[in-house]
């Protein structure tokens, strides 16, 4: 998900040895005194709340908060299942639902039912028989396009999946790969879930004929090939379509030095695919009692409504307000795609490899 600077969230999927992991974490599972009164907590690089809120946990609860960051989403899973018999946190924050079932198959988390978990509306709500892991946002991964661009060219936006096949829109749409990548995964799911499973492969040799453009990740994609983003305008991008998110137009515009009345970016509402990300605490984590807390805090009301704006995705908690800025400019997708987790277990591997022969030789 995006944070104050769009940070990227390509997921790698290959579960592969990091360098530099060996030594994490020091074997005491009691810790120190200090230790007891530290929650660590361990995220993608989109982690982001605001002072205030933070402050009022740590008041409230006694706890003091260490963030480690360990690189975009896919590294971070990645990193967390290395080390997970001697894990670096307490609480990891930022697996979300194309990549849930590896997490949950290797044993990463511990059961734990947060409170406030019966405020989660019931369409996020996962691994109900065990709660090992706790919704905390969701968010639409959807095609994003240059209003401007369009309109100088006088061609109306695409607004399918069907319609990226056109040839009105060849050459126009650059992507993220599906194996390293996040929302180019859930791109590919969200054309799997289109077409069905028998079908899509034919859908991504009319897009390849199209001229899709792949890239590895979604900062590539998003800053530089882009032309609708402010930084990919500046470093000359030429590709109108980009895979992002349904709240990239919000961050364009609130984060503008000169915020403009209306969002230069827009979403074409036909090719979305729900995304939600989970929380959980981590197996073997030496503060549990602390990571339990923070659990907790998540699902307040306070968490979930300081989100937007910080890491631009949705709350899954029942009556939590949303700022009518994003709102305005990044309304929720009104029929995206989805698609089972036991679907995405089943499938995600094999799929990735068929996309990998199919497009990218």
């Amino acid at each position: 998900m995006h944070n104050k600077t769009l940070v990227a969230v390509a997921v790698g999927l290959g579960l592969v040895a990091l360098p530099g992991l060996s030594g994490c974490g020091s074997g005491d599972v009691k810790g120190s005194a200090a230790d007891s009164r530290t929650v660590t907590l361990v995220s993608h690089d989109s982690w982001l709340v605001s002072k205030s809120v933070l402050r009022d946990f740590e008041k409230k609860s006694g706890y003091q908060v260490k963030v480690l960051k360990s690189g975009d989403a896919g590294q971070a899973v990645n990193k967390a299942l290395l080390t997970k018999d001697n894990p670096q946190g307490d609480v990891f924050f930022g697996v979300d639902n194309t990549l849930l079932s590896r997490a949950l198959d290797n044993g990463l988390f511990q059961s734990y039912e947060p409170k406030g978990s019966d405020q989660v509306l019931p369409q996020y709500r996962v691994d109900q028989g065990r709660h090992r892991v706790t919704p905390v946002d969701t968010g639409d991964i959807c095609v994003n396009y240059d209003k401007a661009w369009f309109g100088e060219h006088k061609l109306t936006p695409p607004q399918s999946f069907a319609d990226l096949a056109k040839p009105a829109y060849k050459n126009l749409l650059v992507t993220e790969n599906a194996a390293t990548s996040s929302p180019g995964l859930g791109f590919l799911l969200g054309s799997a879930a289109k077409f069905g499973g028998d079908h899509w492969q034919d859908y991504w040799k009319k897009l390849k004929a199209n001229g899709v453009k792949i890239v590895d990740g979604w900062e590539q994609a998003y800053y530089q090939e882009f032309s609708g983003s402010s930084e990919g305008r500046k470093a000359g991008g030429d590709r109108p379509l980009v895979v992002s998110y349904a709240s990239s137009p919000p961050a364009e515009v609130i984060y503008a030095k000169k915020r403009p009345g209306t969002a230069p970016t827009g979403v074409s509402q036909g090719t979305c695919f729900r995304q939600t990300e989970y929380a959980g605490l981590l197996s073997n984590a030496k503060n549990t009692k602390g990571g339990k807390a923070f659990l907790d805090f998540l699902l307040t009301k306070e968490f979930q409504e300081d989100m937007p704006l910080n890491m631009f995705v949705y709350p899954v908690r029942q009556g939590a307000a949303v700022p009518p800025d994003f709102t305005k400019y990044g309304p929720q997708a009104k029929d995206p795609e989805t698609m089972p987790p036991a679907t995405i277990a089943a499938n995600r591997d094999q799929w990735v490899k068929s996309w990998t022969s199919l497009v990218l030789r």
